[in-house]
């Protein structure tokens, strides 16, 4: 998928992708809360930054791994065979070092719906948001 910097950004926030995600994604500055950083990932797995997401994976997540060029093929492979369709935040809890942001995220592979609701959980370590896992809800 591609996207113009004055396009919608795909993370659903109403703001043009420049002044946007496209912020985080270039490292010119780093998400302030979990919510910015969540929307962030949802936007770099459709815009497959593979990187990115790499960047914003703490050491605890199961996928994390140190083979990096396997773990970059394993989320190149899915944002590639993914159409993300939506992103609908249905809750957030901020704390000081670790926040949960719940959402609904609506995926189709091929005519496929994949689409689930997540709770999240970050944590912040050295001033970064850091995805650490998330939980399946019905």
């Amino acid at each position: 998928m591609k996207i113009s910097n004055n396009d919608l950004c795909l993370c659903k926030s109403t703001k043009k992708y420049k002044k946007c995600c496209k912020i985080f994604h270039e490292n010119i500055t780093k998400p302030k809360t979990a919510l910015e950083l969540m929307r962030s990932r949802y936007c770099a797995f459709a815009l497959n930054l593979s990187e990115y997401i790499i960047k914003t994976t703490h050491k605890e997540n199961q996928d994390y791994t140190n083979d990096i060029l396997n773990w970059k093929q394993d989320i190149e492979n899915f944002s590639i065979n993914t159409e993300f369709r939506n992103l609908e935040i249905l809750g957030f809890q901020e704390n000081e070092f670790e926040s949960f942001v719940t959402f609904k995220a609506t995926l189709f592979q091929g005519h496929q719906d994949i689409s689930f609701v997540e709770k999240s959980r970050f944590l912040k370590e050295n001033e970064m948001w850091l995805y650490v896992d998330g939980e399946f809800l019905e």
